[in-house]
C-alpha cells in the first residue's frame, strides 16, 4: 500500500476550542460533558472513555483549509489536552472495531468514491479509493452516527501543512 498521512483536527483548532468553548469560524457555542459513550477524539484518534473523561462536541468544517464550500458538522475532542495523533502513524487502532465509511473527494468537493468497512482491513478500502485517477483526499466516516472522523492523503501528495501538532 502507498503511504499515507492521517491527517486529524488541527491543535491550534482544539487548543482554541478548549480555551473560548467556541466553534472556530462559526462560534457557535461549544459544550462540555462526561463522555456517554466511546466516541473518538478528532485530535489524538483516541476513544473517549465513557463514564470517565469529558469531551467537548463543537462545530467544525471538515474541508477547512481544503476546499473552499463548507460543510460544517458535529466533532468531539478530549476536553483535556492530548498530543494529535501522528500523522504517519497508519490507521488508528482504536478505531477498526467501529464501522467506518470512507469517501473519496476529487477537487471541488466532488464525491467519487465511497466505501463501507465492517470488518477493519481499512488498507484494502483506502487503497482501491486511491485507485481512483480523480480521488485527492478520503474523509473517514463514522457509519453509525455518520459524522467526520479524519482526513486521509496521500504521503506524497499533501493538501496542506497540516504537520503542527
Amino acid at each position: 500500500m502507498q503511504p499515507i498521512r492521517v491527517v486529524a483536527i488541527p491543535t491550534k483548532v482544539v487548543e482554541s476550542v478548549r480555551a473560548t468553548m467556541l466553534a472556530p469560524v462559526y462560534g457557535h457555542p461549544a459544550h462540555r460533558e462526561v463522555g456517554t459513550d466511546p466516541a473518538p477524539c478528532r485530535h489524538c484518534l483516541r476513544l473517549i472513555a465513557p463514564g470517565v473523561d469529558h469531551r467537548i462536541l463543537f462545530t467544525y468544517d471538515r474541508f477547512a483549509g481544503v476546499e473552499s464550500l463548507p460543510l460544517p458538522g458535529p466533532v468531539f475532542v478530549h476536553a483535556e489536552a492530548c498530543e494529535r495523533y501522528l500523522e504517519g502513524a497508519g490507521f488508528p487502532d482504536e478505531l477498526r472495531a467501529s464501522p467506518r465509511t470512507l469517501e473519496g473527494y476529487a477537487r471541488g468537493r466532488r464525491l467519487v468514491a465511497q466505501e463501507y468497512v465492517t470488518n477493519g482491513n481499512m488498507e484494502r478500502a483506502i487503497e482501491q479509493i486511491f485507485l481512483g485517477p480523480d480521488v485527492n483526499y478520503i474523509h473517514v466516516n463514522s457509519t453509525t452516527a455518520g459524522c467526520y472522523t479524519f482526513r486521509i492523503e496521500r504521503q506524497d501528495r499533501p493538501l496542506t501543512d497540516n504537520s503542527e501538532t
